[in-house]
């Protein structure tokens, strides 16, 4: 069905001017195509002529057929003083071979004087000019109003003006553009529909968050009348960013009720996220609307206590139709649904009149007390729920003794570990080098452990981290450690406390080891 809102993707060339942004060639196609197969509208890819980088993108870009996206290439209107047809910028557009330009121009008086430097009559030249001349050669064009409202609330007439200009070159859309991200919903509104009852073509908006609003103006310009939305994933772009597509794809759909990508693509919208995100190499946001981590947790009991009942009570919809997962946060504000409900996601079967909760929830918040931290721990949580139970079977292996030191060679310092470990009645004794301690540590422990559990070989820790809990007492503070560690085909993090970083080290190597052994 035709779409009531057109998604236009801006994260190839606005969201790449971010800070901390930087896409190769390969990451570009990479995600141009995700976006395509996500079911986007046009996915703009970039400036043509302008870097090396572009010029290779547009020029790999022709060899690839988009399913359902349309290419547009990105650029300004003609120089003043120089005719269209002679502008390099403009041809360069053309010879990008892609079935969109989009172009933007100035709307501000301000701008046309201070920055251009030319007559307003020459500015209104040069936004119709290119138009036409890119209708002329077969474009669909997209007109950007640059400083859109800042412009119109400067001078409304000339702003107007500007817009007319593009509309009656030809222009398929007209877009405003909050450049500054300095309006609010409600003159972003009131503008928007001055413009849908003014102009015959179609409106777009363009936001950037400055102000922490870029979504929200999104929407009330959709409100207004527009119908096309341009923004980038995750809200990629430069200073704060801009519209994120990630919260406004869900919004037009779940809560405007209109339609835009397709509906199956829905479910694809936390996996979208994430994969951008690894191909900017950039840390994905756990607090991200809709798609991050924290999205649809939960950690106070009563609020818990309520989404075991009903899950309405404290979720705004279902986190499964975006491709999210519901997360019951331990803490020393959990309650008994908080440990059945997170019990029943790591594969434990018991119930809120299970004999063992309540020893099993004073347990968590005595050692949340001590430092502990089960949030993002979860093959250490798995372990204390087991070992509360009566019937639990012998240990898979008990360290007898460690030790770690240092010693200095001629050219660097070599930390090394022994560590002696008993696996029933066999005892392993095993030395290993390694980068620091903790490397050292691991790299012991695991070869003994694997004489007795060769599955043990496929497992690797993958992600370190240390949190001093006490500035206070200085040297003598305690010492949070969280370890990461994967066998290929799952990952889980255990946890250690000490005053001792080697202490609070090796408690979380062994968890670690431990949950690796399990069954399930």
């Amino acid at each position: 069905m035709k779409p009531q809102v057109e998604i236009y993707d801006t994260t190839l060339r606005d969201g790449s001017q971010g800070e901390g942004i930087n896409f190769s060639v390969a990451d570009k196609l990479r995600i141009a195509e995700k976006l395509d197969s996500f079911g986007v509208h046009y996915i703009e890819g970039g400036w043509p002529g302008s870097n090396p980088k572009d010029i290779e993108f547009f020029a790999e870009a022709k060899k690839r057929k988009f399913k359902s996206a349309k290419l547009a290439a990105f650029g300004s209107t003609r120089k003043k003083g120089v005719p269209v047809e002679q502008d390099d910028q403009v041809r360069l557009l053309i010879e990008a071979k892609t079935p969109v330009v989009t172009i933007y121009g100035k709307t501000s008086m301000l701008h046309v004087k201070e920055v251009l430097r030319c007559t307003p009559e020459e500015n209104l030249a040069m936004i119709a000019d290119t138009v036409k001349h890119l209708k002329d050669h077969g474009k669909f064009v997209i007109y950007d109003a640059e400083h859109a409202f800042d412009g119109y609330k400067l001078n409304a007439d000339y702003a107007l003006a500007t817009w007319q200009a593009a509309e009656k070159a030809g222009a398929d859309f007209v877009v405003l553009c909050d450049t500054n991200g300095g309006c609010l919903p409600s003159e972003i509104a009131a503008i928007t529909k001055t413009a849908v009852g003014k102009l015959n073509c179609k409106i777009g908006i363009h936001t950037h968050d400055d102000s922490g609003v870029g979504t929200a103006n999104a929407l009330a310009a959709l409100d207004a009348g527009a119908v096309h939305v341009q923004g980038t994933v995750n809200g990629y772009g430069e200073r704060t960013g801009n519209c994120n597509l990630i919260s406004v794809i869900p919004l037009v759909h779940f809560k405007m009720k209109k339609r835009c990508v397709p509906e199956k693509s829905m479910s694809k919208l936390k996996e979208l996220s994430l994969f951008v995100d690894e191909v900017a190499n950039i840390r994905h946001n756990p607090r991200l609307p809709w798609v991050g981590s924290a999205a649809f947790a939960h950690k106070g009991g009563t609020h818990v206590n309520a989404v075991q009942k009903l899950a309405s009570s404290y979720e705004h919809i279902n986190p499964e139709l975006v491709g999210n997962a519901r997360n019951i946060l331990m803490s020393d504000l959990a309650g008994r649904s908080n440990i059945v409900m997170k019990a029943k996601s790591l594969g434990f079967k018991f119930t809120n009149e299970t004999p063992e909760l309540k020893s099993i929830l004073e347990t968590i918040k005595q050692r949340e007390h001590e430092g502990y931290e089960y949030e993002a721990a979860d093959g250490s949580l798995s372990l204390l729920i087991r070992g509360a139970f009566k019937n639990k079977a012998e240990p898979a292996f008990v360290i007898n003794a460690y030790h770690v030191s240092m010693r200095r060679d001629l050219k660097e310092s070599i930390c090394e570990a022994t560590v002696k470990v008993r696996v029933g009645k066999t005892v392993h004794h095993e030395v290993a080098e390694g980068d620091g301690p903790v490397n050292a540590l691991d790299g012991a422990l695991r070869s003994a452990l694997v004489k007795s559990y060769p599955k043990l070989k496929g497992v690797s820790l993958t992600d370190y981290k240390v949190r001093i809990l006490d500035g206070v007492a200085g040297t003598a503070a305690k010492t949070r450690v969280l370890i990461t560690s994967t066998n290929g085909n799952r990952e889980w993090s255990t946890v250690g406390v000490s005053e001792n970083i080697i202490e609070a080290s090796l408690e979380a190597l062994v968890d670690s080891m431990e949950y690796a052994l399990l069954k399930k």
